[in-house]
């Protein structure tokens, strides 16, 4: 199987000091084709007016490269290399021409949701031979319109439209996201495959803890209403009210989202969580696990996730967690972290004040079931894709694949993603 993998977000990422979920496994993706599959696979990206154009080797590899550097310790170096790469975009489409007229079976991976809204330049792969393979994150922004930014909710579903029309194949991170997927592929007769993934911890390498005094805790992700920072700013200026100074810390990773003034008026101007409560925005990878590892635990009071990578994160560096009883994230974690209703504020602050005593039996407890856990491996992750194309082969496509229309209120018309007759 010649693999097509798309790496435009990795181009346009490369000025964050630290990395969302979805890069990272964007780049998980690009290093493991990279290492293992160079000769069969063609990186492309896209480019306006153009559609996919190819990218030489020696500029993935020097992208990689400095993300890698950038991320782990904050250096700056990957942004030039993004920009080389940009430049170089434009003169890949006879490279692409050619890879795309080579005989065997084909596929274009595309692992973050990028160019699924515009599913006219998916259908012009298909068309030149290749199974479209997405990997979907989440459907958060439809089970969730509330969380998500103004016309983001429409926006994801033009995406999950065009994977339920054109998808020969497609890989979900969890069980619960291939559940919240399924209906949407009802109305086709032929389903696509469908390949559980979850994805691969990579723990960094890790300095010594920071010094501190008092018992702190951890809450990782962007700063948005999904991730619940309110509740866990709540329990801290009652902490604050009721312990003063001998209440435990917070320290708040992560950059600042979207819809979250309320949050960040509390950061920026209660005076009562001056001192307990730190904001410490997007950090480099291995300054967050030497944080995570001298805390109690982690704080994951989310409303809603398709994987829960900060969860994986911490298990992995050996940090108990506090987390929301969401099916994802039982999935990553098991039966090992403590699980809590993210609206109930009683329990969360009780936990916290067990897990923040030197003699916590609630996190011994946890830490005693952490060495029964394993975290999830790039690896294993990888034996499912490669799973899922070994069963497209046998599976091909049809060469004219059709254009996917605006959403319709039925989501998706029977017959609209059609593929031959008899397939397994």
């Amino acid at each position: 199987m010649h693999v097509f993998l798309d790496i435009s977000r990795l181009l346009t990422v490369a000025h964050r000091p630290a990395p969302s979920g979805i890069d990272r496994v964007e780049m998980a993706y690009a290093r493991h084709w990279m290492l293992h599959h160079p000769q069969n696979c063609t990186f492309v990206a896209e480019v306006p007016l153009l559609g996919f154009a190819a990218l030489p080797l020696s500029l993935v590899r020097e992208l990689v490269a400095a993300l890698e550097e950038s991320w782990e310790s904050g250096t700056r170096l990957a942004a030039n290399a993004a920009r080389r790469a940009r430049l170089a975009l434009p003169f890949g489409r006879p490279a692409m021409n050619e890879a795309l007229r080579k005989p065997g079976p084909k596929s274009f991976l595309l692992v973050s949701h990028r160019a699924l809204e515009r599913p006219g330049r998916i259908a012009a792969m298909r068309r030149n031979g290749c199974h479209f393979v997405p990997l979907i994150h989440d459907l958060i922004p439809l089970q969730h319109p509330e969380f998500a930014r103004d016309g983001q909710a429409e926006r994801h579903k033009r995406r999950i439209v065009t994977t339920a029309a054109l998808a020969d194949g497609i890989i979900v991170n969890s069980a619960a996201t291939a559940e919240e997927l399924a209906p949407w592929l009802s109305a086709r007769n032929d389903r696509p495959l469908i390949a559980v993934a979850p994805l691969g911890v990579s723990p960094s390498s890790v300095d010594a803890p920071p010094v501190s005094l008092r018992p702190y805790f951890v809450a990782l992700g962007t700063i948005e209403p999904r991730k619940n920072h309110l509740l866990l700013l709540n329990l801290w200026r009652q902490f604050a009210n009721a312990m003063g100074g001998a209440a435990p810390r917070l320290v708040v990773v992560g950059r600042r989202g979207w819809e979250n003034e309320n949050v960040l008026d509390m950061l920026e101007r209660c005076s009562a969580l001056d001192g307990l409560v730190r904001e410490s925005g997007s950090l480099p990878d291995r300054e967050v696990a030497s944080l995570l590892r001298g805390a109690r635990a982690l704080l994951f009071p989310s409303f809603a996730e398709g994987f829960g990578l900060p969860l994986a994160e911490s298990l992995a560096l050996g940090v108990p967690a506090l987390a929301s009883d969401l099916p994802a994230l039982r999935e990553v974690g098991r039966k090992v972290p403590d699980y809590l209703d993210p609206l109930d504020g009683p329990a969360w602050r009780n936990a916290v004040l067990d897990y923040a005593r030197p003699d916590s039996p609630g996190r011994r407890a946890q830490l005693s079931r952490l060495t029964q856990w394993r975290p999830p491996s790039w690896d294993e992750h990888f034996i499912e894709v490669e799973q899922l194309f070994s069963d497209l082969v046998r599976r091909p496509t049809e060469p004219l694949a059709p254009r996917v229309s605006e959403p319709h209120h039925d989501m998706v018309r029977r017959g609209t993603a059609r593929r031959d007759e008899g397939m397994p």
